[in-house]
């Protein structure tokens, strides 16, 4: 929320209407979706995997208990990625 009487917020390094903001944020997930992995291998130097494997190691989960990967990227397993 802004205290904007145009009602403007900001979206990277741009001012557009609050309206439109939610679409350009769709926009930018859709356009990367099919890439997500690839860009993280890349902006990582695949040390991502690496962050994956070593926080499965330290939660250490148990047969049967249920995870919730939240904000995590596409919420794979390390050993499917």
């Amino acid at each position: 929320m802004t205290d904007d009487p145009q009602g403007t917020t900001h979206f990277g390094f741009q001012t557009v209407p609050e309206a439109e903001k939610a679409g350009m944020v769709h926009g930018v997930f859709t356009r990367v979706a099919s890439r997500y992995d690839i860009m993280n291998d890349l902006m990582s130097g695949g040390v991502h995997r690496l962050w994956k494997d070593a926080m499965m190691d330290w939660l250490a989960p148990r047969p049967g208990q249920w995870l919730l990967d939240v904000a995590g990227g596409r919420g794979i397993s390390p050993s499917v990625s």
